[in-house]
């Protein structure tokens, strides 16, 4: 070939796709279609769904499978036809007659069965447990999905534009870093009535640090690579790039740092209603069950056990997820 030769059209022939040798079996598989069947394959991953699954339902629907509410009194009349408050665990309504020595009791309960037993206010634990674990669900999502948003938008923002923004934005999160949990919750019940606003406002302070420190990372090492130099070039503004090209190649450690959150907001919850500074009685979440048990653990050592039960299999659960979702977006060698 000739040193100063110009290559010419006729040089060039084009492929059809019947012509290449492709692996059909891999070009088949998308990104996210090989993460679910990773985390399908997950023994641990599929068992925490599983928990975490049924918890949910019985947390939407466990409160309605009888007729008391979580706050209400369930009483009974004994011999003297005086009112008196069913206390323990009755399987069934003979078993309470029985114990009290009483005649029929009020209501329509004759065929009603405590299977979590009462607490010492005569209020049933199955009802109690179960609405309190949907309290708590509901604020963990909730709080977890808007330090998801502020959090993820810190971070990110931060990582791509580094420099003095970098260095005043993260000087910020080291200062709200170093300020102990307890020191907020106690200035925040100062100005705010104990409940749920109270353990969501502090969630919400407190836990977006993490989340914007996973998404920095992935910005300062996603950042500089060639869709992102090509995307810039070509003239996109830094939001587009920013939400629009990186966010969706680093989404998957956000989801990863999600699912081990979850478990960790829903301990937190349970703590600060613990210690008496959250869900305030009769209101009840897991947290607020634990700390009424604990009070009559001498007299009714049952009390405490459902709900640190649930409190249990909810971080097995989420943590269980939490392993099967990083596993299956970073596969290993030997797992593909």
């Amino acid at each position: 070939m000739e040193k100063n030769y110009v290559p010419v059209k006729e040089d060039f022939q084009f492929l059809n796709h019947q012509d290449l040798d492709v692996d059909k079996n891999y070009a088949s598989q998308s990104y996210w279609k090989g993460v679910v069947t990773h985390f399908i394959k997950n023994r641990r991953a599929m068992a925490g769904l599983v928990i975490i699954s049924v918890i949910i339902l019985l947390a939407i629907f466990g409160p309605m499978m009888n007729s008391f509410g979580y706050r209400d009194i369930v009483q009974f009349r004994n011999e003297n036809n005086k009112r008196v408050v069913a206390r323990g665990i009755a399987p069934q309504i003979p078993a309470l007659q029985q114990l009290f020595t009483g005649k029929a009791p009020e209501g329509n309960f004759a065929e009603y069965t405590f299977l979590f037993g009462t607490d010492d206010m005569g209020r049933d634990l199955w009802t109690r447990t179960w609405y309190g674990a949907r309290v708590s669900i509901l604020i963990a999502f909730v709080t977890i999905i808007i330090d998801m948003i502020i959090g993820m938008s810190y971070g990110l923002i931060s990582g791509y534009f580094g420099g003095v923004t970098d260095s005043i934005m993260q000087r910020f999160v080291e200062i709200a870093n170093s300020v102990p949990r307890l020191v907020i919750v106690s200035v925040l019940a100062i100005f705010m009535a104990k409940g749920m606003g109270l353990v969501i406002v502090a969630l919400l302070l407190t836990e977006w640090i993490g989340m914007s420190k996973i998404a920095r990372a992935e910005m300062l090492k996603t950042k500089e690579k060639e869709y992102v130099l090509a995307s810039r070039t070509l003239g996109a503004k830094s939001g587009h790039i920013i939400f629009r090209e990186i966010l969706i190649n680093t989404i998957g450690p956000i989801i990863t740092q999600v699912m081990f959150s979850i478990p960790t907001a829903i301990f937190t919850e349970a703590f600060l209603s613990f210690v008496g500074v959250g869900i305030a009685l009769p209101e009840c979440s897991v947290g607020t069950l634990i700390e009424d048990g604990f009070n009559n653990i001498t007299t009714l050592p049952y009390q405490i056990l459902p709900p640190i039960i649930v409190l249990a299999l909810l971080m097995l659960g989420f943590n269980f997820i939490g392993d099967g979702l990083r596993e299956a977006l970073a596969p290993k060698l030997e797992d593909m």
